[in-house]
């Protein structure tokens, strides 16, 4: 299947010169959202996933139904303040300034091999949080998976350790 037929180009959206990827027109079409889903779970099956990690909140919106296809859990990274329980903290750079994440201290025991998703890898910077994030809580970081990269702005460098599973490119 062509996902590419289904994410909507919007022009100029947040700002001017930017060609935003709105995957809500993959997702309101049930045969193509099904579709994402399976080619990510049975990429998640080879790499024998304990756990599937999404930052918010369009990784949870790809890891949730991966994680309940393969039968495992799923555990949120969410912007500080937003976990009600004792949590770690990544800082990670932007354009213009810092941002950072947060997940439950209890969220992955050691050892567990996890499947990190999101919507979109674009320069990188969420996902390696996350990892750092994963790893610091003891799972090992066994793939990562994606709807779409913008190769373009070289997200990929900075997973080159990792393994990573892109449905779409631009």
């Amino acid at each position: 299947m062509d996902l590419k037929q289904y994410v909507t180009i919007v022009e100029d959206w947040p700002k001017e010169g930017i060609k935003f990827k709105d995957i809500t027109t993959l997702m309101d079409n049930g045969d193509a959202y099904r579709y994402a889903t399976d080619q990510i779970v049975e990429y998640a099956k080879e790499k024998q996933i304990d756990l599937v990690v999404g930052p918010e909140a369009r990784g949870f919106i790809i890891g949730c139904p991966v994680a309940y296809a393969l039968g495992v859990g799923f555990a949120p990274v969410r912007k500080p303040g937003k976990l009600p329980r004792e949590t770690i903290q990544k800082e990670y750079g932007l354009e213009y300034g810092k941002d950072a994440l947060t997940i439950h201290k209890d969220a992955i025991k050691p050892g567990q091999r996890v499947l990190i998703t999101d919507d979109l890898l674009a320069t990188g910077g969420t996902i390696e949080a996350t990892i750092k994030l994963v790893e610091e809580l003891g799972g090992i970081v066994a793939g990562t998976a994606f709807l779409i990269e913008l190769t373009y702005l070289d997200g990929r460098d900075k997973l080159d350790n990792y393994d990573i599973l892109t449905l779409m490119q631009y």
